[in-house]
């Protein structure tokens, strides 16, 4: 048996289709929904990921209003501008770039920010919000899963699923995701202090690999007819870029999502997916 391919970029291309006619119908009624996004310094990856969301965003007619410092800005400099795109009306939600340069208080930027506008949904206020069901922006790679799974008709209801990895981007917010009411699967989060990390992901119907550990999902630890989501990101002796899943288990599971191609389409559809629930949560209270 050989999986099938948990397509990321077809199923992303189809939500930013849906997200066209959403941004079309607010515009007809005098709004436009727009990103901001702050970058500071001149990192190639971060202005690669900033990038990448502004050519998203012109894709379904998201306005993009960029904001860039120098990797020299001061707290003072950051702040600035977040309270700039707070108070900025043509701005329904926005993201500050990470990692922040070396002697930035992170958390208060973070902080700082306006939570109607939290893009990422990472927000404490967000968090806190999903915690309590109450509805708000919510962790676009949690959500690209939960979407992903959706959009391929992979069960989730009732389904014991094992994550991997306990950061705050992926494995601890899609618990908080996946055991709300409408999702209504059994979650189990595994880390390094995880005794029989074998055994448990051998009883997994779903498995989000999200340690960042090259290959640590191997053939023999996952159930015949599982469904496998590989996020994680790291490098092999070579330098070349590795996920968590070894390749061989496409031949065990039913479902397997490629890295890359599979979770980071979704993460930037969801993305764009806040930006527009934000303008038309807007829209509705004025």
């Amino acid at each position: 048996m050989t999986a099938q391919i948990l397509d990321g970029k077809a199923t992303a291309a189809a939500i930013k289709s849906e997200l066209t006619a959403r941004v079309a119908a607010l515009k007809a009624r005098g709004i436009t929904p727009g990103l901001g996004t702050l970058l500071v310094g001149d990192d190639p990856g971060s202005r690669w990921y900033v990038n990448g969301k502004h050519k998203d965003c012109a894709e379904v007619g998201i306005a993009s209003i960029q904001r860039e410092l120098p990797a020299t800005a001061s707290q003072e400099d950051i702040e600035e501008v977040v309270r700039e795109l707070n108070a900025n009306p043509q701005c329904t939600g926005y993201i500050v770039q990470l990692p922040l340069p070396k002697g930035i208080d992170t958390n208060r930027v973070l902080e700082l920010m306006d939570p109607l506008k939290d893009a990422d949904g990472l927000h404490p206020t967000s968090l806190g919000r999903l915690v309590l069901n109450e509805p708000g922006p919510l962790p676009c790679t949690p959500y690209g899963i939960v979407e992903l799974l959706r959009h391929h008709g992979v069960e989730i209801n009732g389904a014991h699923v094992v994550v991997l990895g306990r950061g705050i981007t992926v494995g601890r917010s899609i618990g908080l995701l996946l055991t709300r009411k409408s999702e209504n699967a059994t979650v189990t989060l595994c880390h390094t202090g995880t005794r029989d990390l074998s055994g448990l992901l051998r009883q997994a119907d779903i498995i989000v690999a999200a340690a960042g550990v090259p290959h640590l999902v191997k053939p023999e630890d996952v159930k015949p007819g599982a469904a496998v989501l590989d996020v994680g990101v790291s490098r092999d002796e070579a330098g070349k870029i590795v996920g968590d899943v070894h390749p061989g288990v496409a031949e065990v599971a039913a479902w397997i999502s490629p890295n890359p191609g599979g979770v980071g389409p979704m993460t930037r559809a969801q993305l764009l997916v806040n930006v527009v629930e934000a303008a038309e949560r807007t829209g509705r209270a004025g």
